[in-house]
């Protein structure tokens, strides 16, 4: 349509729309115009049945042919969903700004005096209203397209009808200066309005950006929502069935996704292998990495014959995916079906709380190797052996739950938490996770949460 022309399927539409807008407006001004025309002349009589009269039905009638036929062109570009070429804007520009010259040129009523024509003439006014409605183009130049051809249009009517511009120094009758300010009032006219379509035009585009950047946000929001639904479901599903012992876990991400998981696999020989994992951040992109790692334990865990060795084949896997600055820290416990005694290895994850029941003391227990993805190898200490007697418990949790800030920066610490534990002790594994979330909350007093919250509770029995 012209140089600001912006390449947007959204934007052509809009303007297409505004001009099915602006060509109705001019129908519609157009056919009251022939409608007040034949209520004067056949009607009240107020106007006589002549050749100006009856010119300007006709003309009235042709405008609205025209005019309907250039609707059905916006409306089938619409349809097609293609813009109209560039002509057509100046084309009928041309065309509709020549009719109240054509009228004021060939049907002024001829009881006007030759002089005051190009100054009394009704179709002066038609000028303004092609004027106005060109702001409905979106287009400065349109609009000032508009008031140049107006302007020129006007002046040739009145040169046709007998005016002459006045000449510098000589006094001039007032109809004969009046003309030239009426062109210049249409030409400024023009420009105003091209200036208020530019106006316009900002409005549109700003609304047309707000609109899709609102589409793409709900696309990525319903994404978000399938990969954490995704996500959840890979989760474990069903606590594990193992003699002795009851296991419960839970996960809750700060964002729709999250760069925590827990897990459980039951081995060929009947142990059940327990593990918890952090990615650094929280988000779409440590969720990712998460997957992988779980991908990686579920599958390594099933061949591996010791923790040490699973847990440096796991460390070599996902050093090829972590970018730089990125790590997870894991630990993996193992229990057997019957005994008290429970094997664990974490690399980096830390503390892990065990609560025994018998004494009512808490022990933190700390990592035994880096975080997996710091080093291409792995190196660790021995894996700790740890007996439970009946009522004590493991607490594999990441540190979302006590660096959660209340609104007075304070963290809700380890000591909260033990205490949070320690209130909650006879419940089942998830009744005491559930405890310790509630205590979390009650806490922070409405803060928001800023970190994934998981954790694993293995009770003995």
């Amino acid at each position: 349509m012209n140089a600001e022309q912006i390449q947007s399927p959204a934007f052509e539409k809009a303007e297409l729309r505004s001009e099915r807008l602006r060509i109705l407006g001019v129908s519609a001004f157009v056919a009251v115009f022939a409608l007040v025309t034949v209520a004067r002349v056949f009607v009240v009589r107020t106007a006589a049945v002549n050749r100006q009269s009856i010119s300007g039905i006709l003309l009235a009638a042709l405008i609205l042919v025209y005019e309907l036929g250039m609707l059905r062109t916006v409306n089938a570009a619409l349809v097609a969903n293609v813009n109209v070429p560039g002509f057509f804007w100046i084309l009928s520009t041309v065309v509709e700004t020549s009719i109240p010259a054509f009228a004021l040129a060939f049907l002024t009523a001829p009881q006007i005096e030759l002089t005051y024509r190009p100054l009394a003439s009704p179709a002066i006014l038609v000028f303004f209203i092609f004027i106005v409605l060109s702001t409905l183009r979106l287009s400065f130049w349109m609009g000032a397209l508009s008031g140049s051809l107006s302007s020129v249009l006007y002046v040739a009517a009145a040169v046709y009808l007998g005016w002459r511009p006045p000449t510098a120094g000589v006094p001039a009758p007032v109809t004969q200066t009046a003309v030239t300010l009426n062109a210049i009032t249409l030409l400024t006219g023009g420009i105003i309005a091209g200036v208020v379509a530019m106006q316009i035009r900002k409005h549109v585009l700003a609304a047309l950006r707000e609109a899709e950047t609102r589409r793409k946000l709900d696309a990525i929001q319903h994404d978000l929502q399938v990969a954490r639904s995704i996500q959840q479901s890979l989760l474990p599903q069903e606590n594990p069935r193992l003699a002795g012992f009851e296991i419960a876990g839970w996960n809750l991400p700060a964002d729709d996704t999250g760069g925590d998981y827990f897990d459980w696999k039951v081995l060929p020989n009947g142990k059940v292998m327990v593990s918890l994992a952090d990615v650094t951040g929280h988000g779409i992109g440590p969720a990712l990495l998460a997957s992988a790692c779980h991908a990686y334990a579920k599958s390594i865990f099933a061949s591996a014959p010791d923790l040490p060795s699973a847990l440096e084949r796991i460390n070599q896997e996902v050093s090829a995916d972590l970018a730089p600055g990125r790590f997870v820290t894991f630990v993996a416990a193992v229990c057997w079906p019957g005994r008290s005694e429970i094997e664990m290895l974490s690399a980096g994850h830390g503390p892990i709380f065990i609560y025994h029941r018998p004494e009512d003391r808490f022990v933190e227990m700390n990592a035994q190797a880096l975080p997996l993805g710091i080093l291409p190898s792995l190196s660790s200490d021995p894996p700790a052996r740890l007996q439970l007697e009946a009522g004590s418990l493991i607490l594999l949790a990441t540190d979302g739950f006590f660096e959660w800030e209340n609104e007075r920066g304070e963290q809700f610490g380890i000591e909260r938490m033990e205490e949070a534990i320690r209130r909650s002790r006879d419940a089942t594994p998830a009744g005491i996770i559930k405890n310790l979330y509630e205590a979390v909350l009650a806490f922070a007093e409405g803060t928001k949460q800023q970190d994934d919250l998981t954790a694993v509770i293995i009770k003995r029995l």
